[in-house]
């Protein structure tokens, strides 16, 4: 019964807002010009609203991978985000340098600084916190872990890493793709930076 008194008021209010919207041309006002003219609809320009998943709604199989997803990405994104501002910072300051051998040097340098920083966390990651760390710099910087070590470290070098990543299960090439495949990544992701988990 609900159903059908939406479709009749659809169909008799929707010519008159389709009237209401105006031609080509002219100005759309806004809520602070209402007042100066008679004839008027409101326009507000809302921003997106992201809807998130809820757990109960998920089979038990899911509730679980997804609740072990929400533990892993809460220890790998924090690294994530400090790699993607690192790296923009690095990438600025290899830019600068005129000379081949100085941007070795350079390079050189942060990779020690970087296996002194993170050599023991990263050598106490499970294979699975591994590959999301992967997709989680492709998130945050744009470019996959292959692009990166082939920008910095020439194109062998990422042969290499992208050989001893196979062999571990991973794929430096790998993409990440909110949309589809890492769907449960991109939910926790989100919350996590509007604090909501």
């Amino acid at each position: 019964m609900v159903f059908k008194y939406c479709i009749v008021f659809m169909f008799l209010v929707a010519p008159f807002l389709l009237a209401a919207q105006s031609p080509a041309g002219k100005q759309v006002l806004d809520a602070t010009q209402v007042a100066a003219t008679k004839d008027t609809s409101l326009h507000f320009d809302l921003n997106p609203i992201d809807i998130y998943p809820d757990k109960k709604d998920l089979s038990p199989k899911k509730q679980r991978e997804y609740s072990l997803l929400e533990l892993k990405i809460r220890k790998v994104y924090p690294m994530a985000k400090v790699a993607a501002v690192r790296l923009a910072e690095y990438n600025r300051i290899y830019t600068s340098f005129r000379t081949d051998r100085e941007r070795k040097n350079y390079v050189k340098g942060v990779e020690k600084q970087l296996f002194a920083e993170f050599e023991d966390t990263i050598k106490t990651m499970k294979v699975s916190e591994g590959r999301i760390l992967i997709k989680l710099l492709d998130r945050q910087t744009g470019n996959t872990s292959y692009e990166i070590i082939k920008e910095f470290k020439g194109g062998f070098s990422a042969f290499f890493w992208q050989s001893i990543a196979k062999l571990f299960g991973h794929d430096l090439k790998a993409q990440y793709d909110p949309n589809a495949q890492d769907w449960m990544i991109e939910a926790i992701v989100m919350q996590m930076d509007l604090g909501l988990i």
